[in-house]
């Protein structure tokens, strides 16, 4: 009989002592910082007793990258004279995220999230600072931390590739001795909830995509974890996948009071599953804060559309009655971009129609979507100190085609 290891999660030791509140040296003789934990734990606001689930300080992790000249000439110089030198991947983050918190977390390539959430699981183990995830520091109790998380990963899977789908949950089942009846009960509310039925007799290799995607996220969930680590889910799923997907994680949020970390780079997910979004440039945290309030602080323009019967006979007279406007006519389509804290959609419309006539028109309001891109174009700061972009500041610009 072929015997199957299990991965971290297959905690059998029950009696261990609570983890420590520290980082020090790891198995592997590296040295670490060590920093305590304060005693009075930074909470977020409207939390007043309960402690962060996830709690980082000053985290941070460097890497040691090779330095080689190209060619052969450069290989060999640095087999006989190595030089390094250090990747600063994250930078003395600060983060703590309450039970049942669905939180964004996002970046461009390459700015620390998947680092942040290989050292959250355990994978990685931090160069200094301080992390406690539900109690216990995650690299020095890899396997009872396994038992606390569920986490898919949109480009790996974590089914067995040659073997039925349902035999992969049956695996997890046993590795993680979940009981047979809590086992039933997840194993049919997930079938239902994303469709498996149809495919669980199917080994992996021979499933699609979304079928895939369905599946990893069953399966980090059978165990009923506390903490659900999603990074890019639905990468590469058709519109009806990622509906399904999106529905089902947020009945765990509300239902269940599932704490969810995501990373993803598809803002439909943060609109629909996230309440709070983090975002990490460079190592570092430049924003958190809740989606509405950067909506507000970042994205308060509108801009409204008008339809028109005939080209408006005085472009001057309609930016007088709007100064603090910006206001563009190409032909038959009249623009005005307005700041919606400052002004109302109704306020506009009344300054415009009485002016010329309008047939038809449509109010183009903020894009989340926008706003990241900004962000990641290095067109708008969201650092601390620095002042939003607000057009409405701006006096009148006319543009005529």
């Amino acid at each position: 009989m072929q015997t199957l290891n299990p991965p971290p999660g297959a905690h059998r030791d029950l009696a261990e002592p609570p983890a420590k509140v520290r980082l020090g040296d790891d198995p592997a003789g590296r040295g670490f910082a060590v920093n305590s934990v304060p005693a009075n734990r930074h909470l977020r606001s409207g939390s007043h007793s309960m402690p962060p689930l996830i709690e980082a300080h000053g985290l941070t992790k460097k890497f040691r990258q090779a330095v080689k000249e190209p060619g052969l000439a450069g290989a060999l110089k640095h087999f006989f004279v190595r030089q390094y030198r250090d990747k600063l991947a994250v930078d003395h983050i600060d983060l703590a995220i309450e039970p049942g918190e669905s939180v964004a977390y996002l970046g461009p390539n390459g700015a620390g999230k998947s680092t942040t959430i290989k050292m959250l699981t355990g994978i990685l183990v931090p160069s200094s600072g301080s992390l406690i995830v539900n109690g216990l520091v995650p690299y020095e109790k890899r396997q009872r931390n396994a038992r606390n998380i569920g986490v898919v990963f949109g480009q790996r899977t974590q089914l067995w590739w040659d073997i039925p789908v349902v035999e992969s949950f049956n695996l997890a089942r046993d590795m993680y001795e979940i009981p047979a009846d809590r086992y039933k009960k997840n194993l049919g509310e997930f079938t239902e909830m994303l469709g498996l039925a149809e495919f669980m007799n199917v080994p992996a290799a021979k499933i699609s995509l979304g079928q895939r995607m369905r599946a990893d996220l069953c399966m980090a969930l059978l165990h009923d974890p506390r903490i659900l680590y999603l990074d890019e889910p639905t990468i590469g799923l058709d519109i009806a996948v990622k509906d399904s997907i999106r529905k089902f994680v947020r009945a765990r949020v509300e239902e269940y009071g599932t704490t969810v970390m995501l990373t993803t780079h598809d803002l439909g997910d943060i609109e629909d599953i996230c309440r709070r979004i983090v975002i990490i440039d460079n190592g570092k945290i430049i924003h958190d804060g809740d989606l509405a309030t950067l909506k507000d602080t970042y994205a308060r323009d509108r801009v409204i559309h008008f339809q028109l019967a005939r080209p408006a006979e005085s472009m001057a007279a309609i930016c007088q009655k709007l100064p603090a406007c910006e206001v563009a006519s190409d032909g038959l389509r009249l623009s005005v971009r307005f700041d919606r804290f400052e002004h109302a959609a109704g306020e506009i419309a009344g300054a415009v129609m009485p002016l010329v006539e309008v047939i038809d028109f449509r109010i183009d309001e903020p894009e989340v979507e926008d706003l990241i891109r900004r962000v990641y174009l290095g067109q708008l700061s969201l650092a601390p100190g620095d002042e939003p972009e607000l057009r409405s500041a701006k006096p009148a610009v006319v543009a005529e085609a």
